[in-house]
């Protein structure tokens, strides 16, 4: 790529040559004989001088947008050429190309230095990667501002760099081009994280802040709005579904939320993960039965739907422990809890059969165990919960 660049820009220096001939202004003239001389300081204060004069002047926009450029200023550059291509089209050939150039010279540094990042062992050098990634990323924008992977890969590397705020920019810049999973998830990821954190920074503070329940809410709300731009795109991403949940319950929007996703069970109700994400608001609101219905039957459609046998087993587990409480407080003894701890037992089984490393399976496996008097297998199931903990 770099020498079909150099080619051009030959033919180019080729053409100013020829052009010098011309019936050009004093100070374009001058321009291109500075270019050919590399004498690019003397060039940009000729060319300042030509468009000041001649505030239509497509070439100078031009030049000197290609000056900009070589010196690394791609905001200028970009600047210059849109200028010159609002007055004329004349330029669009050299422009397309050189913005080609740049855009991938600043795509592929910033690739590397993000690969880089991820291979290297001390902190330092991670962070000062991952900062030259998001350099080169913001580069590849101010020169090519449409494409959808440079705003994709700078959110990412601003992530892993621990910038999750400036990461939010570019996630809205890459939406507004292209729908992405990913980008919808990530943004609404975000947006209940921040939320969270500044809930749980009002309900610990003494006096109250009002302004972070506030924010807290405007964050929340946020995240529901890309969530629900991303369930209209992909209806069958897990995990939007997933976020989109907690953001309404975060939110204090549970009977949305539930009558959101008992809308998408009715009209799709072989959407497995519509039925999972219904069966969780229900197990959220206490109705044990409707959630365990709720996951039973996204079990039927996709058995080996780990976090769906998961919460079968765990609305079995709460019903129980609900039926133990209530009993409790009448001071009665009613044996039926214990029911629905063995109703939880299969299934518990079943998680840890499709996922063996998942640490929480075994560890709810554990405590069915021992309410049952089944203490060795309850002691089983903690150590291997332990192990994978580790």
């Amino acid at each position: 790529m770099k020498k079909l660049f150099k080619m051009s820009l030959m033919g180019m220096l080729l053409c100013l040559s020829f052009m010098a001939f011309q019936c050009s202004s004093t100070e374009m003239t001058s321009a291109k004989l500075y270019i050919q001389q590399k004498n690019y300081a003397k060039a940009k204060e000729a060319l300042m001088k030509e468009i000041q004069k001649n505030p239509n002047s497509d070439e100078g926009y031009y030049m000197l947008g290609y000056l900009y450029g070589e010196e690394g200023d791609f905001a200028k550059m970009a600047d210059n050429y849109n200028k010159s291509l609002s007055i004329s089209k004349k330029f669009a050939k050299n422009i397309e190309d050189s913005r080609k150039y740049y855009w991938m010279n600043a795509f592929n540094k910033g690739v590397n230095y993000f690969n880089k990042a991820t291979k290297a062992k001390a902190e330092d050098s991670v962070k000062t990667f991952y900062t030259q990634a998001i350099k080169a990323f913001k580069e590849a924008i101010a020169v090519e501002p449409d494409s959808a992977d440079t705003y994709k890969n700078l959110a990412f590397a601003s992530i892993q760099a621990g910038r999750q705020d400036d990461a939010i920019e570019p996630l809205e810049n890459l939406l507004k081009i292209k729908k992405s999973a990913d980008g919808y998830k990530i943004l609404g990821q975000i947006y209940n994280t921040k939320g969270s954190s500044l809930m749980t920074s009002y309900k610990s503070s003494n006096p109250k802040i009002p302004e972070d329940s506030v924010k807290a809410m405007d964050y929340y709300n946020k995240a529901i709005v890309a969530l629900e731009d991303g369930r209209k795109a992909f209806p069958d991403d897990p995990d939007i579904l997933l976020h989109l949940s907690n953001a309404l319950i975060s939110a204090n929007k549970l009977d949305v939320a539930m009558e959101t996703f008992k809308a998408g069970v009715e009209k799709d109700p072989k959407n497995q993960f519509y039925r999972y994400n219904y069966g969780t608001l229900l197990l959220q609101a206490g109705k044990y039965e409707e959630a365990i219905d709720q996951f039973t039957k996204a079990i039927e459609i996709d058995p080996k739907y780990h976090s769906a046998v998961f919460n079968l087993a765990v609305a079995y587990v709460k019903w129980g422990t609900s039926l133990r409480e209530a009993a409790d407080k009448a001071g009665k003894d009613d044996p039926e809890y214990k029911n629905k701890y063995k109703d939880a037992l299969p299934w518990l089984k079943k998680a840890v059969e499709i996922k063996p490393d998942d640490a929480l399976s075994w560890d709810t496996l554990a405590k069915v165990y021992a309410v049952l008097g089944m203490n060795k297998e309850s002691q089983d199931a903690y150590t291997q919960a332990d192990k994978l903990r580790k």
